[in-house]
């Protein structure tokens, strides 16, 4: 074999060495510090409903918001109109603010909007903490509702920019980590300030709400914004400096923002101004407009919302056990949950055979507790029988759905209008958390219909068809980059053709180049990591 061309396979050889060594977690430390930073960003948010979910069963919070009611177990209820804007209020507030995302995403980045998410939380719970009139409190919940609204929009939209697409998975279950650990430490506190006396009890889990944006609006000045974001503005010198900071192989910066650059090109080359309407009359970006918000609303679909926001007095008004200890396991065991996800993930983490197999578990889930608590609604094996399934759905959705339908939808906008897409599937998902927020107090409240488990009918349909979708409609774009998965919805692949399609394009990283044991071949390597000898071996020169 002639000389040049062994030195050209060992260049190669070594080239790829190099990009393994890499292509690892403790290489990336520094852009997965900045995914743990950004990632915090849903704490704030699941600790809002953990807490809002305790809030409504203690007493000392119903003295001032409710009344009495010799009927409730604890004495004091809630009135269906309060309880349904309470709860409602803050996720009205986060349509508004993720509907908006995209051109505010355009315009100031996404750092910037984090800063902003972080002073309406503070202005919100100082309004809360202060004022004790009805008015007060919807007044700092819808403005708390912005704020969640940017946070979840724009450190989503950051973690998948940055992140290499090795690890978006993990950064993204990450995400929903934090959102069930805020959960879990709102429904804490809870459980030990709800029997104090008066308004202490309500206003010491509000006090929390202060720290998680303290923590991050510091930690922003320490990280770099998006490259993507720079690129699209022209920054390219900021945009190489963000990217130098967050890859350990400089060698590999370059030819990324080149693939970048030209994936910007090709997409303006493509499209108007209009990106708002562009979302919708462009063929390839209508499907993935469509895909993205389906795939993120399939959490909506399951149902969960209901649990999240009324769980705790859920488990009081349907007699269920210890409300607050019954809500710190579920939370407990979905954090347990996540935790495991965020393990398997990057490896195992096949977004279409997991949303489906957590749909159907949710839906059998719902459908049983319904129907047992519907014919034997006061026996005591039946209520805890009630618990043990709301455990089995807490776990289903939060090990095989909430991780999955934000890293489905994530991954699947176009480049350019990633904020748009993405933002409007957000506002979408919360309208939906909305409207399932509003009408769930009519359902569960003994005031109205009082349906208690029973509501369980209303959400099993949902979740099989939130599973067909999944299984005949949901692309596969694992271990994919964005400018990848931009070159299979450009060449219009059905669904199930996605996982397997090799990437021709310049940006394609599925392919190596190695020496056979001869010594006079090349080889390519498929996406199922084995050997595929290539059409032309290396000529001599």
């Amino acid at each position: 074999m002639p000389l040049l061309d062994k030195l050209i396979i060992q260049s190669r050889s070594r080239a790829r060495t190099s990009e393994k060594k890499d292509d690892t977690l403790r290489a990336n430390w520094k852009c997965m510090l900045a995914c743990i930073l950004v990632s915090t960003c849903p704490f704030q948010y699941g600790l809002d409903f953990g807490m809002i979910s305790g809030l409504q069963a203690m007493p000392g919070f119903l003295k001032i918001y409710g009344y009495q009611d010799p009927h409730s177990p604890s004495g004091w209820n809630l009135s269906t109109t309060r309880q349904q804007l309470i709860s409602s209020l803050m996720i009205l507030g986060a349509v508004i603010a993720s509907g908006l995302s995209g051109p505010i995403a355009w315009k100031l980045g996404r750092k910037p909007c984090l800063w902003v998410a972080c002073v309406l939380c503070w202005a919100a719970n100082i309004i809360m903490m202060v004022d004790t009139s009805i008015g007060g409190l919807y007044a700092g919940r819808f403005i708390i509702g912005l704020a969640n609204g940017l946070f979840m929009s724009f450190s989503q939209l950051y973690l998948q920019e940055v992140t290499p697409a090795k690890f978006r998975g993990m950064a993204l279950a990450a995400f929903s980590l934090w959102t069930a650990v805020g959960q879990l430490v709102g429904t804490i506190v809870d459980n030990y300030t709800a029997k104090l006396e008066g308004r202490e009890s309500s206003l010491i889990p509000l006090g929390l709400i202060y720290i998680a944006p303290v923590f991050i609006a510091v930690g922003l000045f320490l990280v770099p914004e998006s490259p993507r974001w720079l690129m699209e503005h022209g920054k390219t010198d900021k945009a190489s400096k963000a990217l130098y900071w967050l890859r350990p192989n400089k060698d590999a910066v370059e030819p990324e923002l080149q693939s970048i650059q030209a994936a910007i090109d090709e997409d303006k080359q493509h499209q108007g101004k209009a990106l708002w309407i562009e979302m919708w009359r462009n063929p390839i970006d209508r499907r993935r407009t469509i895909l993205t918000i389906a795939a993120v609303n399939t959490q909506v679909a399951s149902g969960a919302m209901y649990m999240i926001a009324y769980g705790t007095y859920f488990f009081e008004m349907a007699g269920v056990g210890e409300p607050f200890e019954n809500s710190i396991i579920l939370v407990a065991l979905g954090v347990l949950a996540m935790l495991v996800n965020t393990c398997i993930i990057t490896r195992w983490g096949r977004c279409r055979v997991f949303l489906t197999t957590g749909l159907i578990l949710c839906g059998i889930v719902q459908l049983t507790k319904a129907a047992i608590y519907d014919a034997k609604p006061t026996e005591k094996a039946v209520l805890k029988g009630v618990v043990a399934l709301s455990i089995i759905y807490v776990i289903s959705f939060n090990g095989l759905i909430s991780s999955y339908a934000f890293l489905a939808g994530g991954e699947l906008p176009s480049q350019r209008m990633r904020s748009y897409t993405f933002g409007c599937a957000i506002g979408v998902s919360f309208l939906g958390a909305w409207l399932t927020t509003f009408t769930a107090p009519y359902f569960i409240n003994p005031s109205s219909l009082d349906w208690g488990p029973r509501y369980g009918y209303i959400w099993a349909p949902s979740c099989f068809v939130a599973a067909a979708w999944v299984f005949w409609f949901l692309p596969e774009a694992k271990g994919r980059t964005l400018e990848e998965i931009d070159e299979m919805f450009a060449a219009r692949l059905p669904a199930r053709k996605f996982r397997r399609y090799q990437c021709q394009g310049p940006v394609a990283t599925a392919t190596a180049v190695e020496d056979d044991d001869s010594g006079e071949g090349v080889h390519t390597i498929n996406r199922k990591g084995g050997p595929k000898v290539a059409e032309s071996a290396v000529k001599p020169v």
